[in-house]
């Protein structure tokens, strides 16, 4: 069992998981509330720019092209094509996407964004594409078993989402998948525990990232005093 191979067997409970959360069904189900459409949007906007950010990180530990150009391809593809799902949402929601960008992060995204980045920072090139992989493999996971089981058609209020993640998502993700597995094979032993770490966290954030968006996550204490200009 490879490297990679070991890592999603120890996570499918999480993978599982994701996929019964009630944000993802509600997708599914073409059922999930206006309010959840744009949180989610708010905030995954700004978590797409922190995840090229962390693409950008991984190519300046690069040495081949080949690697640069993977991590390229991936920043390429959330820059110019992830904008399609988001504009999904937005139109289902009846709000503009540019309305909908440079918000706060909620606690979970600055979570998330924070924990990516700072592997991204210090680790390896592998720890890099580990922190980073449950993104894509989570969502091509949600995206392939939709199309499964509920055969969406193209009436499906969400159909643009769900068969952007289910068909586009494993021409990025299989590349990584084969490029950690083969810098695993060099790895030393701590490295590879801090790679199953980044990984497993990341897949963890990306349960909470669904769940934030579903309820509607904001800072517990609002400050409620209107300033004054005198």
């Amino acid at each position: 069992m490879s490297f990679t191979q070991q890592l999603r067997e120890e996570a499918n409970y999480i993978f599982e998981a994701c996929y019964d959360h009630p944000f993802v069904r509600g997708v599914a189900e073409g059922t999930l509330g206006k309010e959840q459409l744009i949180h989610y949007v708010k905030q995954d906007f700004e978590y797409l720019n922190s995840i090229m950010q962390a693409y950008a990180l991984g190519i300046s530990k690069c040495t081949s092209r080949e690697d640069m150009a993977m991590f390229n391809t991936s920043i390429s593809f959330v820059l110019n094509s992830e904008v399609h799902p988001h504009n999904n949402f937005c139109s289902v929601a009846g709000v503009r996407y540019e309305d909908l960008q440079g918000f706060p992060l909620a606690p979970t995204a600055q979570h998330y964004t924070k924990h990516m980045l700072n592997a991204a920072r210090s680790g390896t090139l592998g720890e890099t594409i580990a922190v980073t992989l449950p993104c894509p493999y989570i969502y091509s996971y949600i995206g392939e078993r939709i199309i499964k089981e509920y055969e969406p058609k193209p009436s499906h209020p969400f159909y643009d989402w769900i068969m952007f993640y289910g068909g586009k998502e494993p021409i990025r993700m299989y590349k990584s998948l084969k490029r950690l597995d083969e810098l695993s094979l060099t790895a030393s032993q701590q490295e590879k525990d801090r790679m199953r770490e980044h990984f497993m966290v990341s897949s963890q954030l990306e349960y909470m990232f669904f769940d934030m968006a579903y309820k509607l996550e904001d800072w517990p204490v609002q400050n409620t005093k209107a300033a004054v200009i005198e």
